[in-house]
């Protein structure tokens, strides 16, 4: 059956127990090299753009490139007190969105490499003054991975191992999903003793589970109008909650993630809530260090919003790889009032550019900000 949508006005509405920190430019600071850090990361995302298209025929996203969903939804945004009526939610209503799941690497790996799941929420009929304002957009993008924290704490530690895994492009996809099997062995032992390791998931180790039973986070800072935020999307809805640790068999095909996404959307919807981390401390919330996880005693996440997205086709072979080419995601499409934060956000700016250029020359489509699903 479809989700019902909900009211917006019925979000649950918790006090913020500290008073959230302004941002000042004081709060950031530049990296030794970072120009040249943010140089070698196009360069070595463009290599692996360069490597896939070469394999495929076609360009790919330099990170992200395979797809498991393509959705779209409706953001209902309650009236909200001061502090949380910032930026797209500043004021009340609705707008369109759209979802895109995704698994990490820049290679179109079968699911039997289970790496972290990513999710790209685009919203429409944005105001506000744009980050780019030649981009003639009105939308804002919202970039999250299925855990807290980066695996790299800065901008030169991300370049790093994204080197790493860039000589590794289209290289042993079979070793691949043996790794991916014991690395996911270790981290089942990693977890039963209580913790979690990022690095092991990254590398193939991630459970095998459904993408729509997790939480997802902004993971890296930005602003929230005065404030600084990181933001995290979690479902809401029993039929999503279900989903929660729910495995799925990565060995009944190429393609297991997408089709268990797409089996549960021709049935089901399913409903998410935004929701917003307020810094108050910055010696305990880094803006810099993107590895540390700001403590949800000192400032829990708020919600801020709700996303209903209706049963659907989530995969249609005949107009999804279409669609997937016009569209480009990148934390630096958006407004002001959302500006990235951070090392790693600023070195992404330029390699997010590049990426989508590559991808609409190599394909030869344009790549048009959507005013409607």
């Amino acid at each position: 059956m479809p989700t019902t949508p909900h009211d917006a006005a019925d979000l649950p509405q918790a006090a913020l127990p500290n008073a959230p920190l302004p941002w000042t430019p004081a709060c950031e600071q530049a990296e030794d090299d970072e120009a040249e850090t943010a140089r070698e990361l196009v360069e070595t995302m463009r290599g692996i753009s360069e490597t896939v298209a070469r394999d495929e025929g076609h360009a790919f996203r330099s990170v992200h490139a395979k797809s498991h969903a393509l959705l779209h939804g409706r953001l209902h945004v309650p009236q909200l007190p001061p502090e949380l009526a910032q930026g797209v939610f500043a004021t009340p209503g609705e707008h369109a969105a759209i979802l895109r799941l995704s698994s990490s690497p820049g290679d179109l790996l079968e699911d039997g490499v289970s790496t972290p799941r990513g999710l790209a929420l685009k919203i429409l009929d944005v105001a506000g003054e744009r980050l780019e304002p030649a981009d003639g957009a009105a939308t804002q993008d919202f970039l999250m991975i299925n855990g807290p924290v980066f695996t790299a704490p800065t901008a030169k530690k991300f370049l790093q191992s994204l080197k790493l895994l860039a000589a590794t492009t289209d290289k042993a996809p079979g070793a691949k999903k043996l790794l991916s099997a014991a690395l996911r062995g270790l981290e089942s032992l990693v977890e039963k003793a209580g913790g979690e390791s990022p690095t092991l998931k990254a590398l193939g180790g991630h459970p095998a589970t459904h993408p729509l039973g997790e939480i997802y986070y902004t993971q890296v800072p930005l602003r929230y109008g005065p404030f600084m935020a990181k933001l995290s999307l979690a479902p809401v809805s029993p039929e999503l909650l279900a989903l929660h640790d729910a495995p799925v068999d990565l060995g009944a095909g190429p393609n297991a993630l997408r089709d268990a996404v797409v089996a549960h959307f021709a049935e089901f919807g399913g409903t998410w809530e935004l929701r917003v981390q307020l810094c108050v401390d910055l010696a305990q919330m880094p803006i810099e260090d993107a590895s540390v996880r700001w403590p949800e005693d000192l400032s829990p996440f708020l919600p801020v919003a709700r996303l209903v997205v209706p049963a659907q086709d989530a995969w249609n072979t005949a107009g999804t790889p279409g669609a997937e080419d016009r569209l480009a995601f990148s934390p630096w499409r958006g407004i002001e009032a959302h500006r990235p934060l951070g090392s790693i956000m600023r070195v992404r700016r330029q390699a997010y550019a590049m990426a989508a250029a590559f991808r609409r020359t190599q394909n030869g489509v344009p790549q048009d900000e959507p005013a409607s699903p």
